[in-house]
C-alpha cells in the first residue's frame, strides 16, 4: 500500500479507484501466468492512453506554437510521443519497478524493456483520464513530459526553415535572402499566398501558404532542398 502511494505521489494523481492503476501496470505475461487471480493486462488501456496522449501532445503544440505549420507540429508530435520519449517519462517516474510481469518476462529484463515502459506510460495516461477526467490526465502530460516540451521548443528552433536558410546563404554567399510576394489570391478570410526566397537576386524557392509567414517558410524548404543539392 505504501509503495502505491508513493507511486501516486510521483505521478502527481490520487486514484478514486486504485484498481484501474493497478491494470494499467499489469503486463501481459503476468496475465498469462495467473489466468485465474487476473483477466486484464494494460493493453485495452494503452489503447486508450494512446489517444488520449495524441490528443493532448496536439492540443499543448498547438497553442504553444501559433505561426507553425501542419508539417511543423506532426514532427514535433512525433517527436512527444515516440516510444523513447515515452519510456524516459517512465523511467523518471519509476514505472518499471511498479509492473506485474511474468517470470519470464522478469528475468529477461522486462523492467527496463523501452517497449514495456513506453506502453506503461500510455497505459497511466488511459488509466489517469478514466479515473478522473482529461483536465487531470492533462496536467499529469505535462508535468512528466515537461522536459520534452522544452526541448521541442529548441527543435522548433532549430528546424525553422528560414534560419536554416539564412546560416546556409550567409556561409555561402554572405548574404541574407530575401522574400518577395508574387501573388495573393482567394477572399479575405481564406486568402492563398505566394512566395519567393530570393539570394543575390535570383529565386531560389518559392512557396504556397495560407499566410504570408507559411509561404515563406514554404519558400525556404524548397530553397534549401535546391542549395543543398547543389552542394
Amino acid at each position: 500500500m505504501a509503495e502505491r502511494r508513493g507511486l501516486e505521489k510521483r505521478l502527481g494523481v490520487a486514484f478514486k479507484n486504485r484498481a484501474i492503476l493497478e491494470e494499467a501496470l499489469r503486463h501481459s505475461s503476468y496475465v498469462n501466468e495467473n489466468p485465474d487471480t487476473v483477466s486484464a493486462s494494460n493493453e485495452r488501456l494503452e489503447f486508450l492512453g494512446d489517444a488520449v496522449l495524441g490528443l493532448i501532445v496536439a492540443h499543448e503544440l498547438f497553442k504553444a506554437h501559433p505561426g507553425e505549420d501542419e508539417g511543423t507540429l506532426t514532427e514535433l508530435r512525433t517527436h512527444l510521443v515516440r516510444r523513447d520519449t515515452l519510456a524516459r517519462a517512465a523511467e523518471r517516474l519509476h514505472l518499471g519497478q511498479a509492473l506485474h510481469l511474468g517470470r519470464g518476462e522478469e528475468a529477461g529484463g522486462g523492467r527496463e524493456r523501452p517497449t514495456n515502459l513506453a506502453n506503461a506510460y500510455e497505459a497511466v495516461v488511459g488509466a489517469v483520464f478514466l479515473d478522473r477526467g482529461l483536465a487531470t490526465a492533462r496536467r499529469f502530460v505535462r508535468h512528466s513530459l515537461q522536459d520534452d516540451f522544452k526541448l521541442a521548443q529548441e527543435r522548433t528552433q532549430s528546424m525553422d526553415p528560414k534560419s536554416r536558410l539564412q546560416a546556409l546563404s550567409q556561409a555561402r554567399y554572405q548574404l541574407t535572402p530575401l522574400y518577395r510576394l508574387i501573388d495573393a489570391q482567394g477572399p479575405e478570410h481564406a486568402r492563398r499566398f505566394t512566395v519567393e526566397a530570393v539570394i543575390d537576386g535570383d529565386a531560389v524557392g518559392r512557396g504556397k501558404g495560407r499566410s504570408k509567414q507559411q509561404a515563406e517558410k514554404d519558400a525556404a524548404r524548397q530553397a534549401l532542398e535546391r542549395l543543398e543539392r547543389s552542394t
